[in-house]
């Protein structure tokens, strides 16, 4: 295969760090790395001195991080997609938005390729290569753990001592992190046996809830159409309003969990994730549709939600589906305006008040106390109508016998 120039989806972990050596030594070509800053924090610090000093010609280091919130973040948090129930797919919504970059970088510097770190094994490599197939489909895909040698990290590892490529990983910190501003995922070595406990001083967005505040914390959060746009009463960008409620969500003890998940290629995978702000945005938003949509869209949002955060997990983003499913999402959010009270408490989230200039909660039909817009008599007929088929049913059975 004749590569030229290609352009590396670049960390500045142990993959992508022997990747720009094995490229150049594989193909010689010019390697272009290329990073996207979903919120990595430290983690950027020096990586393109260090792209360059591995053999890279340039590097792209590009602030993704408004894009990754206003259009995917939020756009998630619209549709309540949670996969399996509990996963909220800090790593499935990033990709995206970095592969689609990494696209733009390759079409305007003329790269006939473009190259992924991701692994043989996991859910990245599909999420990279639909992008890159949905919107370049011309570029030549090159996925090194599906084609070299170097089979274990010890290899890895042993490839980047061989060749003077300093890591910021060693064989004795025992598993992988990934970070952006929704979440940091843990995954790997001690990791992959599911019945030990993660320690305490691996995370780093979250206290543990036996150290977080004796007293609890209430936060308010406003929407607009469905969207965060504000935190206790002060209107915030997008990630401005993330990157606060992450601290005093985290603060609390908000966001933790501890899950096996199943893996589009068939593998159950043990994660740990801290999710602090989006652990809140959730439960606040789906308690603000409780008051502002009717019964019959939002169960039929309900249902469809699992299938939307199944559809980000498998990295079918840039689908025609996930178009369509958004235009329903979107005009059922039309409403979803208000604000949100969340009691903040020793890792529990809970909503405790919710309000809406645009509710459709009515007191005078909802008190137990007299109404003057329901009558409890007319539930006969309804309860007679709606049982019906039961009773008919019921008395047939007795007549045969």
């Amino acid at each position: 295969m004749k590569v030229s120039k290609v352009v590396l989806a670049y960390s500045g972990g142990l993959d992508t760090s022997i990747i720009v050596k094995w490229l150049i030594d594989t193909y010689g070509c010019e390697v272009i790395a290329y990073v996207g800053n979903v919120g990595q924090e430290e983690e950027l610090d020096g990586i393109e001195e260090k792209a360059k000093k591995t053999g890279a010609s340039k590097c792209y280091v590009e602030d993704l991080k408004e894009d990754f919130v206003e259009n995917y973040v939020f756009q998630a948090i619209k549709a309540n997609a949670i996969y399996e129930n509990r996963y909220l797919m800090g790593t499935s919504l990033a990709r995206p938005v970095i592969a689609k970059r990494q696209v733009e970088i390759a079409l305007k510097e003329g790269a006939d390729a473009v190259c992924h770190g991701a692994t043989g094994k996991g859910n990245d490599q599909v999420r990279f290569e639909l992008t890159f197939m949905a919107l370049a489909p011309q570029l030549t895909i090159i996925a090194p753990w599906r084609i070299w040698d170097l089979d274990s990290r010890s290899k890895c590892f042993d490839y980047a001592k061989k060749h003077n490529i300093p890591v910021p990983v060693s064989k004795d910190k025992p598993y992988s992190m990934d970070r952006n501003i929704l979440h940091i995922s843990y995954e790997g070595g001690i990791l992959e046996d599911p019945y030990n406990e993660p320690s305490e001083d691996m995370f780093i967005l979250t206290k543990s809830p036996e150290k977080a505040p004796d007293r609890p914390t209430y936060i308010d959060i406003d929407f607009q159409q469905g969207k965060p746009v504000g935190l206790n009463g002060k209107k915030l960008s997008g990630v401005a309003l993330m990157e606060e409620l992450n601290r005093i969500a985290g603060d609390n003890g908000v966001g933790r969990i501890d899950i096996v998940e199943n893996r589009l290629v068939g593998i159950k995978s043990r994660g740990v994730y801290e999710t602090p702000a989006g652990t809140v945005l959730h439960v606040a938003h789906r308690d603000l549709e409780s008051i502002t949509l009717d019964r019959d869209t939002q169960h039929l949002k309900d249902r469809l939600a699992p299938e939307y955060a199944e559809l980000v997990y498998n990295g079918q983003w840039f689908t025609k589906k996930r178009e369509a499913m958004d235009a329903f999402i979107d005009d059922s959010q039309k409403n979803v305006t208000g604000t949100v009270r969340v009691k903040l408490y020793k890792g529990s989230c809970m909503a405790v008040g919710r309000k809406s200039d645009v509710t459709l909660y009515e007191p005078d039909i909802a008190t137990f106390d007299e109404s003057t817009l329901y009558d409890q008599k007319d539930a006969t007929g309804f309860i007679r109508i709606f049982g019906l088929p039961y009773r008919v049913q019921s008395l047939l059975e007795k007549k045969r016998g």
